[in-house]
């Protein structure tokens, strides 16, 4: 437990030195996007350059970074949590295929309160983000509180400000659980934030920092970023009823019952999944790469990068509260999606 809270402390230092070592050879390989699967990716980087020399450079500038950048070309795997429409993936001869699943936390900045002390519903939760709810002590908050003396605190919303997969998939929960808030904000990688006291965050970095800042303050980040900055964060009802936490075992419990190949380039939504452990805001993170690459070679280098991961990383991923893809995926994704890839 030791080491891995002091690998989380220095994830940062580390990522950035593993990273950047990629771009001084010329087989290393170049990828941009979320910011959710970062810290997974740094660490698989960090393994995979130690095993076979060949590094990562890695941009964690946000999901629709990631897309602009794989769309203009200028790096050889794009990655998203927002999976892209299969007609859009058709017309610019694209695959996608996920990479890893974890969890999307509304976090909060509390005095008073341990992490998880503290319930909300999806319903009530989507009526703070739209600034209905905007003190702590709101009889609705109360009443899933018994017990629990809530202050009379301004809550301040701190959301992404830049396009975002996270984002993507926080705003899919709330329209999947509330139709007050599907019919007025919607989901998306990017939304017109309603609440008057709404302060934005580039990156799950950004809003973390901002929650952790201010406060009074709710937000929602990805759970490796809730452990490495040590945040408090709300427990969730999830679509049995039951108040659970975040953790690797929730996140996989809403992934169980999954059926990737339903939907074309396999971008499924996990949000509100049935089953009495799991966590309502699970996701995926996608990777977006050319079925007919400008470099073969460096596309080449991606797919040997992702099947070690696939491999060799899941107990890395466990580490760090992700859920590795099953073996019995991996081998569809190989078979299925690997496959169109000219080589």
């Amino acid at each position: 437990m030791n080491d891995k809270r002091i690998f989380l402390k220095t994830l940062a230092v580390a990522a950035f030195a593993t990273l950047g070592m990629g771009s001084a050879m010329a087989a290393d390989i170049t990828g941009a996007g979320a910011t959710f699967p970062f810290p997974i990716y740094a660490k698989w980087a960090e393994a995979y350059k130690k095993d076979t020399g060949i590094g990562l450079n890695y941009q964690s500038i946000g999901s629709s970074g990631g897309i602009r950048q794989i769309r203009a070309k200028t790096v050889v795997f794009g990655a998203s949590d927002a999976p892209v429409p299969g007609a859009e993936l058709d017309r610019d001869g694209m695959v996608q295929f996920p990479a890893i699943i974890g969890g999307t936390v509304p976090v909060l900045n509390l005095d008073g309160f341990k992490p998880g002390e503290l319930r909300v519903t999806g319903p009530v939760l989507a009526e703070i983000f739209m600034g209905k709810i905007d003190k702590w002590n709101d009889p609705k908050l109360s009443a899933l509180n018994p017990g629990k003396t809530l202050p009379n605190q301004n809550i301040t919303i701190v959301h992404r400000a830049d396009g975002s997969g996270t984002t993507y998939n926080w705003t899919d929960y709330l329209t999947a659980i509330s139709k007050d808030w599907a019919g007025t904000v919607g989901k998306g990688a990017a939304v017109k934030w309603p609440a008057a006291s709404s302060v934005g965050g580039k990156g799950n970095e950004g809003v973390a920092a901002n929650v952790n800042r201010i406060k009074g303050a709710l937000g929602y980040v990805e759970y490796a970023y809730v452990k490495k900055n040590n945040m408090n964060f709300l427990q969730l009802q999830n679509a049995e009823g039951k108040y659970v936490s975040p953790d690797d075992k929730a996140f996989a419990a809403a992934a169980a019952g999954a059926d990737w190949f339903s939907v074309p380039g396999m971008g499924i939504s996990m949000v509100n999944a049935k089953g009495v452990d799991s966590w309502p805001v699970s996701t995926a993170s996608f990777i977006l790469m050319y079925k007919d690459p400008v470099d073969k070679a460096q596309s080449a280098e991606v797919l040997k990068f992702f099947d070690w991961a696939f491999k060799n990383g899941k107990g890395m991923a466990s580490e760090l509260d992700y859920v590795p893809l099953p073996d019995t995926l991996t081998a569809q994704i190989r078979s299925k999606v690997w496959t169109q890839i000219a080589k």
